[in-house]
């Protein structure tokens, strides 16, 4: 057992400080290690993991890592492997955390998030295509998506969207189904009493912890769908946060390796330094070391479900909508000028036609931003 655990440790902390590229890449590179370099499991095996960390809310990749852990060497595994995934990653954010606080509103500071901020839109929205391609299966799927993002931007909730999103879409694919049982409609209350409301609350980590334990707890899909909770929460709700201070920290999360769901260390800590940074951390990856434990042994037969399959489906093409219309809004803070748009348009280019890893479009953004400022 001890040697399982050491050979979990050395490959996921080699993975937590060389995973860029974002879930997808991460779990290639897992599949590269696990499956052929180490035979720890068959292909169908991973496959069924894939599948499985679809079902259950949270970060896909750092699931997959949890996932092999336990399958590896038990709970012992299941801590260590997830551990030694999210550590790495939330370190070197940490450290980018405290220059970004010291040294943020400099000029330099400034040019290179100029250029960085487009390339990450250009990074969202060809995300949000690929992940779009796969979540809209009919004019149900799309409907529900497009009637989440309508009404996400008009003020309502966006857990309250997210699970009724799921419902519609898990009625009306077995419409037929709870038409032979004479089952009446079912109405989805959607009222204004969720409506998003700027209110200023005072900081405290207790809250913060809270905050980021309940999205942790909700959020399905991968890292970029995060956009709409932190958004909702810290800067809308409770007003700690700024638009800019927000796509700061997704830009942080993109460029380093290992979880983007370490956004919320760089979040933690500008709102409450170190302690700040690891209680965010702590309570948005909590949920899935939680989820993994508890589904483990079962979650893989769900999807023959067609209600489980259905309200799945739902809830993931919700949270797109949801990602959509944070997506428009933040993009609206980062092209500002006719440059940063060109800037966004070559990235999302480059995105679709060559496959470049996103991370050195975000180099070359800094690059350019740094160019501009310096001669202007």
């Amino acid at each position: 057992m001890s040697q399982r655990l050491t050979e979990l440790a050395a490959l996921f902390l080699k993975l937590g400080v060389t995973a860029f590229g974002g879930p997808a890449a991460h779990i290639a590179m897992m599949h590269d290690e696990a499956v052929k370099r180490r035979k720890w499991l068959s292909e169908q095996k991973f496959l069924d993991l894939v599948g499985a960390t679809n079902l259950i809310p949270g970060p896909n990749s750092t699931e997959m890592a949890i996932h092999i852990g336990f399958l590896r060497a038990g709970w012992p595994g299941l801590v260590v492997a997830g551990f030694c995934f999210i550590v790495p990653a939330m370190l070197i954010v940490l450290a980018l955390a405290g220059v970004y606080v010291r040294f943020g509103a400099t000029p330099q500071a400034e040019g290179l998030l100029y250029g960085i901020k487009p390339v990450v839109i250009s990074i969202i929205v060809q995300a949000l295509w690929r992940l779009g391609r796969k979540a809209v299966k009919g004019p149900l799927t799309l409907g529900a998506g497009c009637i989440v993002l309508v009404l996400y931007l008009a003020g309502i909730h966006e857990i309250a969207l997210l699970f009724a999103g799921g419902l519609i879409v898990m009625l009306g694919a077995n419409y037929r189904r709870l038409r032979g049982r004479g089952v009446g409609a079912l109405l989805i209350p959607v009222g204004g009493a969720g409506a998003l409301s700027q209110v200023s609350i005072p900081f405290s980590l207790p809250l913060l912890f809270v905050t980021f334990l309940k999205i942790g707890s909700v959020l399905y899909g991968s890292g970029y769908v995060l956009l709409a909770f932190p958004r909702a929460d810290f800067v809308v709700r409770f007003g700690w946060l700024t638009d800019r201070q927000l796509l700061d920290a997704i830009a942080i999360g993109q460029v380093t390796p290992g979880p983007v769901f370490t956004t919320a260390t760089f979040i933690g800590y500008l709102l409450g330094g170190a302690p700040g940074a690891l209680l965010a951390t702590l309570g948005i990856f909590l949920p899935s070391f939680v989820f993994v434990a508890v589904s483990s042994p079962f979650i893989p037969r769900i999807r023959h479900s067609a209600w489980a399959s259905g309200l799945l489906d739902g809830v993931n093409v919700a949270s797109l909508g949801l990602m959509a219309a944070v997506t428009g809004q933040l993009g609206r803070t980062s092209l500002t000028d006719p440059l940063t748009v060109m800037i966004a348009l070559i990235s999302l280019g480059s995105l679709i036609r060559s496959k470049v890893n996103s991370t050195w479009l975000i180099v070359g953004g800094a690059i350019v931003g740094f160019l501009v400022r310096a001669f202007r």
